[in-house]
C-alpha cells in the first residue's frame, strides 16, 4: 500500500537545493518510519528504506555535479555509475547505514585524456563521499569508499582489478570479489553496471577454483544456535545475554544464499530476490525457498529492532538484540530461524 506521506517526502527530496533541507527530510521520513516499523510488513519497511537512502544518494551526487560545474570542472567527462555494496547494494540498509562505495565510470575515447578524466572523478568522489557525511552516513571502517582510488575506476580498470582477484584469490582479494557481488547502481549509467557484471560472471563461472575460495570466506560466519538448539548468546560485557543478529543470523543467512547464488549466475543482489532465484533456477524447491525466505524476513525485523538513537539525533546499529527484548514466543521463532539457517548453512558446505 503506497504512503502518501512517504511519497511525498521522496518528491521533496528530488527537489531540494540544499544539505540543511536534505538532512531535515532524512530525519522526517526516519521519524515516520520508526513510528510504525510494528505495523507494516517487514518488505515494505525495507523497500521504503532504502528508497530514501537512495533518493538521498542521488541527489546528492546531483548537487555534487552542480558543485563541479561551478568550480571550473564542467559535467561529468564521460558516463559513469555511482555504486554501492554491503547493505546498500543488496537493498538491506537499515534506519542507520554507513557509506559502502565504488564509482566506476566510462574510459576516454582518447587515451591523452585519462588523466583528466581520472582526476574529475577524484575530485567529485571527495565532494559526493563529504556530502553524504554530513547528512548522516559515517564512512565506511573498512576503506570501500569512492575516495580510495582503488573502488574508483574506469570500466577497463575494474576489469584488469578483477582479472587480478580471480588469478590470485588470496583471502583478502577473495573478500573484495564478494563485495563486488553485492554491488548496485544507485545512480548514473545502468549500462556501464552491466558490462561490468558481464565480465565479473563470465571470469567467475570459468574459474571452479575461486568458487572454493569464496565458500571457504563465505563460511567464516557461523549461525548461533547449538547443537542442542540453544541460542548462543554473548556471556560478557556490557552486551550480556543479548544475541548478535547481525553475525549470528542475518550475515551467515545473507553469506549462504549469495554463495549459492553466485554458482548459478543469478545477478540480483538482494538476498529475497536471489532466493526467488535461486527457486526459478531449480537450485531450491518452492517449499524450501519459502521458508528459508520466512527466516530470513525474520532476521530483517529483528534487524531493525537492533537500531538506537544517539545523543546528536543519528542513528546507530550494533546488530544486537538485548535478552531484555526477547519473549518466549520471540525466542521460538528465531530458534526456528536459525535451524533453517543452520540447514542451509551445512548444504553451502557441502
Amino acid at each position: 500500500m503506497s504512503d502518501p506521506v512517504y511519497t511525498h517526502l521522496l518528491a521533496l527530496i528530488g527537489t531540494a537545493g540544499d544539505l540543511k533541507t536534505l538532512r531535515g527530510l532524512r530525519d522526517q521520513i526516519q521519524r515516520q518510519m520508526e513510528a510504525r516499523l510494528t505495523e507494516r510488513p517487514v518488505e515494505q519497511l525495507y523497500f521504503n528504506l532504502n528508497g530514501m537512502h537512495d533518493a538521498l544518494i542521488g541527489r546528492v551526487i546531483v548537487l555534487a555535479e552542480a558543485e563541479m560545474a561551478r568550480s571550473g570542472n564542467g559535467p561529468p567527462p564521460v558516463p559513469y555509475a555511482y555504486l554501492l555494496f554491503g547493505s546498500g547494494g543488496r537493498e538491506e540498509q537499515t534506519l542507520s547505514s554507513d557509506q559502502d562505495s565504488g564509482l566506476l565510470y566510462g574510459d576516454p575515447k582518447d587515451e591523452s585524456e585519462k588523466e583528466a578524466v581520472s582526476a574529475y572523478f577524484e575530485s567529485f568522489a571527495v565532494i559526493v563521499v563529504d556530502l553524504i557525511k554530513q547528512l548522516g552516513y559515517p564512512p565506511c571502517d573498512g576503506g570501500v569508499m569512492s575516495t580510495n582510488s582503488e573502488w574508483r575506476l574506469s570500466l577497463s580498470e575494474w576489469k584488469a582489478k578483477l582479472n587480478g582477484w580471480f588469478e590470485d584469490p588470496d583471502w583478502e582479494r577473495v573478500r573484495y570479489l564478494l563485495i563486488v557481488a553485492d554491488g548496485r547502481c544507485v545512480y548514473g549509467d545502468p549500462m556501464l553496471m552491466r558490462s561490468f557484471q558481464d565480465f565479473f560472471f563470465s571470469d567467475m563461472l570459468q574459474n571452479p577454483v575461486i568458487v572454493k575460495h569464496m565458500r571457504s570466506n563465505t563460511m567464516r560466519h557461523k549461525v548461533l544456535i547449538g547443537v542442542f538448539g540453544q541460542l548462543l548468546r554473548e556471556e560478557y560485557g556490557q552486551d550480556a545475554g543479548s544475541l548478535d543478529i547481525k553475525y549470528g543470523a542475518y550475515i551467515p543467512m545473507v553469506n549462504a544464499v549469495r554463495m549459492m547464488a553466485l554458482q548459478s549466475g543469478i545477478r540480483e543482489s538482494s538476498t529475497l530476490e536471489r532466493i526467488s532465484g535461486l527457486v526459478r533456477n531449480e537450485k531450491l524447491s518452492a517449499g524450501e525457498g519459502a521458508e528459508i525466505a520466512e527466516a530470513f524476513r525474520l532476521f530483517l525485523r529483528l534487524r531493525l529492532m537492533t537500531t538506537e538513537r544517539s545523543v546528536d539525533g543519528l542513528l546507530s546499529n550494533n546488530g544486537k538484540l538485548a535478552g531484555g527484548r526477547m519473549s518466549k514466543e520471540l525466542i521460538d521463532e528465531l530458534k526456528s530461524g536459525l535451524r533453517i539457517g543452520k540447514r542451509l548453512e551445512r548444504r553451502v558446505n557441502k
